[in-house]
């Protein structure tokens, strides 16, 4: 883990204002280690500038409360949402993943940021999916 850390992977300001616990468990660890090694660490190299992750691991109460997925990879530590700061850096981000790095699902939401996913535990699928949200 060279550009991220498992502190910005797990924080969360809803967790924080709602006194939640959003320690990863020794699984979740795991799968945050894979997927900084194999997308996000990789994808920083190749961008050549930070890139922030706005949600990483969710323990299953705090995706809950921010309205996640039930079965949502975040609360495995399997995938980010990240962002560069503008859609059309997003953009790039999006484009860089897709065409380079191997990923579970890859989702972008009008570019205001990006969702990629990354599970060593099953073949990635290379889903892409756009939303508007």
């Amino acid at each position: 883990m060279k550009y991220f850390t498992m502190k910005e992977l797990a924080k969360s300001s809803t967790a924080d204002k709602l006194g939640i616990d959003n320690t990863p468990t020794s699984e979740a660890s795991v799968a945050l280690s894979n997927l900084v090694t194999h997308v996000l660490d990789p994808l920083r190299e190749m961008y050549g500038k930070a890139i922030t992750v706005n949600s990483g691991y969710r323990c299953p109460k705090l995706n809950a409360s921010v309205g996640g997925a039930k079965n949502s990879q975040h609360m495995r530590g399997e995938a980010a949402d990240i962002t560069a700061g503008s859609r059309e850096e997003n953009k790039k981000l999006f484009e860089l993943i897709r065409d380079n790095l191997p990923f579970d699902q890859l989702i972008e939401y009008n570019y205001k940021w990006i969702h990629v996913s990354y599970s060593s535990m099953h073949d990635n699928r290379s889903e892409i999916l756009h939303l508007n949200h």
